[in-house]
């Protein structure tokens, strides 16, 4: 299959390319490298080095004898969409190509709109693009579990549910909620996506994905091939956090009662599962919403996880939980379904306890590193 990953610099893009090549399909990518750019606005930077995109096609060649085209540019433009699916041809576009960061997205009101106006104007650039060219392409765009929020009732894995309010009974879209202006540029998106693919009969995926963690995949084999690794309050899923904070001799550090639960998935799982989607779309002209998870946690369970793990790799430290920079339910329900994965024959292949244990020691060569960043773990970025 052909395969086009808006967003192939970033952390699941990176991953998901090497895959993808490894499997025999052939891969181009856009990315207008934003994240670097924003990992050093506060401060940050990936834990392992990247090298430049030029660097990264060499290494792809050299390491997996692979072809990649990789154009930096923005998904935001039209133009250069239309373009590249017109030259390139692709079976799949996969649109990672978003502000990923809710607290990134809460510093003020330019990162705010930045989100918004970023997000909103790529998605609804692809699906004109493809709507255009080539309807019949499949669309793979990356959600988020979090455009649930926390609600009262099993998290279907549907577009819609049957309702019933003042005794009348409708079909309506499944109830979202957002808990930062990132989460509602994603349920935005998902409503676009929903129209414009009833409008032009467009085959997409929409996946709901729970937090990712990990260093690693089976293709990341050399240095050279790493993906990107945030740790920082901005960019930072929590377990990647955590076990930066234990490898330094920080607290681990839980917002508030620590009772916030959330379905994860590993790097390596991540990458599976999208690879699997890819070679099985849904019907033409089919909106399909898969929840793509693994695991569910809370967040001080995970930072008990972490601690056990570098306690026997012989490091100190200990768990203290701060008050949470965010506003948001710290106990609740949280029961999703997940289906669709099951039925493509998804299995997890990696579990939280020893993954963690294999990212604290890939992360122990660049200890001195790390060092450097130590005043960007901690939370700054509030809700209120």
């Amino acid at each position: 299959m052909r395969v086009l990953i808006l967003g192939i610099d970033g952390y699941i893009g990176w991953a998901l390319a090497l895959r993808l090549l490894a499997k025999g399909h052939e891969v181009a990518g856009i990315d207008n490298l934003s994240t670097r750019r924003f990992s050093e606005e506060v401060g940050s930077d990936s834990a392992f080095p990247l090298p430049s995109p030029k660097d990264r096609v060499n290494a792809v060649k050299k390491k997996l004898d692979a072809s990649l085209d990789f154009i930096v540019g923005d998904a935001k433009d039209k133009k250069l969409l239309e373009d590249t699916i017109s030259k390139f041809k692709p079976d799949v576009v996969v649109h990672f190509a978003e502000q990923r960061s809710a607290p990134f997205s809460m510093r003020d009101y330019n990162h705010a709109w930045y989100t918004l106006e970023n997000n909103l104007k790529s998605t609804l650039s692809l699906l004109y693009a493809v709507s255009e060219i080539d309807p019949s392409i499949h669309i793979l765009k990356m959600g988020t579990m979090g455009e649930y929020g926390t609600p009262n009732f099993d998290i279907p894995e549907s577009a819609f549910v049957r309702a019933v309010i003042n005794g009348k009974e409708d079909i309506i879209p499944t109830p979202k909620w957002g808990g930062s202006y990132y989460h509602w540029s994603k349920i935005f998106d998902t409503y676009l996506i929903m129209f414009k693919g009833m409008l032009s009969s467009l085959t997409v995926t929409d996946i709901m994905q729970g937090p990712v963690y990990g260093t690693r995949t089976e293709e990341i084999i050399d240095e050279e091939l790493r993906t990107r690794f945030d740790f920082d309050e901005t960019w930072g899923t929590v377990i990647n956090r955590y076990c930066v904070e234990a490898l330094l001799g920080l607290p681990i550090t839980p917002y508030g009662k620590g009772k916030q639960t959330r379905g994860f998935i590993s790097l390596e799982d991540s990458v599976e599962a999208l690879r699997l989607l890819i070679e099985n779309p849904p019907k033409q002209g089919e909106y399909r919403v898969v929840n793509q998870f693994a695991e569910i946690f809370n967040v001080y369970e995970l930072a008990q996880i972490v601690k056990n793990a570098a306690v026997e790799l012989g490091l100190k430290t200990e768990i203290r939980s701060v008050e949470n920079p965010r506003i948001e339910k710290e106990e609740h329900y949280y029961n999703p379904e997940i289906k669709i994965l099951p039925s493509l024959g998804f299995r997890p292949r990696k579990d939280v306890r020893g993954e963690v244990k294999i990212m604290i020691k890939d992360l122990i060569p660049y200890k001195e590193r790390l060092e450097r960043f130590k005043h960007v773990i901690m939370p700054k970025t509030r809700w209120r």
